[in-house]
């Protein structure tokens, strides 16, 4: 799951968590201090989850995984190159 998702489901639940407080405050009544407690943390969280948005890394794409094959290359791929640090293969060190 990627970080955008979890940020995501947690929005979710924090409205699941809101629209519950409320039918929870029509049943006890709003004025309560316990109930008023419970609506504060609630905004509390959708404050904080909006500003770890705000500042969460973002997301960069995965590179494309490019398979390598574990057969030996053609050797005619590298018949006209030099080899790195000892020069060409039909040549000889000075």
């Amino acid at each position: 799951m990627s970080l955008t998702d979890d940020l995501t489901a947690v929005q979710r639940c924090l409205d699941d968590l809101v629209r519950s407080v409320s039918r929870l405050e029509q049943r006890v009544g709003a004025d309560g201090l316990e109930i008023r407690r419970v609506r504060t943390d609630a905004d509390h969280l959708r404050e904080s989850l909006a500003l770890l948005r705000e500042t969460a890394p973002e997301e960069r794409p995965r590179p494309e995984m490019v398979p390598v094959p574990d057969a030996p290359y053609n050797s005619a791929l590298w018949s006209d190159v030099d080899d790195e640090g000892l020069g060409a293969r039909d040549r000889h060190a000075p």
